[in-house]
């Protein structure tokens, strides 16, 4: 098996929805999450976290852990019977599972005494909550279906929901080497990581979750023996338009601007051993990815 990562990894990622409910909130008519006090919108870390899973899932071919699964009769599996299906062993759950070794997670262990138990590993890579960098709007759309509500009825059903014209989200997160030792957790699977962050964005094709693009991500690969990172790297970049935050509806109408994380980057120089990074190309930021500090390198997958 490979070697757990020894460089700690800290992340930024940048995408945005338009004219769709990126997280929706069930306590709150399934509402866009929006923080009262600022106006922004929020996103769960469970929200990137369920993306990654279900691409690394659908498109790679990857085992994981924690997903739905349901029997002939439609009831959905338990965390109980998922261990089951790896005969309890925590060992091969890590093994075979790479959202437990990437996430972690509590994973219930049949002991065959009266009381089971259960062993908890805390996820190398954690994300914040996600948040715009802008105000948005909230709107409500009401439409008619397709079909009678009932049979034998001519009045169609109503589709009714909550959407966002336009949200530009940051999510910053930190990959753990410490923790890497629990759970297993390898290059390779930080590879597989990156791509389920991306490309898994690219792929929410529904009805609710159309119309996500990734427009930034970047890796920030510290040196062997450093175990700090910067931190709260989605502080350092704002948005520049000259429209109301409300009116914003795509990447023409603003520019990123990145001055203040170039400074911070390279004021850290030091402890960096390179900054990896995927640009979309409609995105316009207000200088280039590169520094003569810093090693500046572009994902390809």
């Amino acid at each position: 098996m490979s070697e757990t990562i020894k460089h700690r990894r800290e992340y930024l990622f940048l995408y945005d929805v338009s004219f769709a409910n990126p997280n929706g909130d069930p306590n709150d008519e399934n509402k866009p999450r929006i923080d009262e006090e600022t106006g922004r919108n929020i996103v769960t870390d469970v929200r990137l976290k369920r993306t990654i899973r279900d691409y690394l899932k659908d498109f790679e071919g990857l085992e994981i852990f924690v997903r739905e699964i349901s029997d002939e009769e439609g009831n959905i599996q338990d965390a109980k019977a998922r261990a089951k299906d790896f005969e309890n062993k925590a060992e091969r759950i890590l093994n075979e599972c790479i959202d437990i070794r990437l996430f972690g997670g509590t994973i219930p262990i049949e002991t065959g005494k009266n009381k089971d138990s259960s062993i908890t590993y805390t996820g190398p890579v954690q994300f914040n909550m996600g948040q715009s960098l802008h105000k948005v709007k909230l709107e409500f759309i009401k439409g008619t279906g397709a079909f009678a509500s009932k049979e034998g009825q001519q009045q169609k059903t109503f589709r009714e929901e909550w959407i966002l014209p336009y949200s530009f989200i940051a999510f910053h997160g930190v990959a753990n080497e410490n923790s890497a030792k629990d759970t297993g957790l390898t290059d390779e699977d930080l590879e597989y990581l990156k791509k389920g962050i991306w490309e898994g964005t690219k792929n929410l094709i529904t009805r609710s979750k159309n119309e996500q693009m990734p427009r930034l991500l970047i890796e920030v690969v510290y040196k062997d023996g450093v175990h700090s990172h910067i931190g709260e790297l989605h502080r350092y970049i704002k948005i520049e338009t000259e429209k109301s935050d409300e009116e914003i509806r795509n990447t023409d109408d603003f520019v990123l601007n990145i001055d203040r994380l170039l400074e911070v980057l390279e004021e850290e120089a030091d402890k960096i051993e390179k900054v990896l990074y995927k640009k979309d190309r409609n995105l316009k930021l207000s200088k280039d990815l590169s520094s003569d500090k810093v090693q500046f390198e572009k994902i390809s997958f």
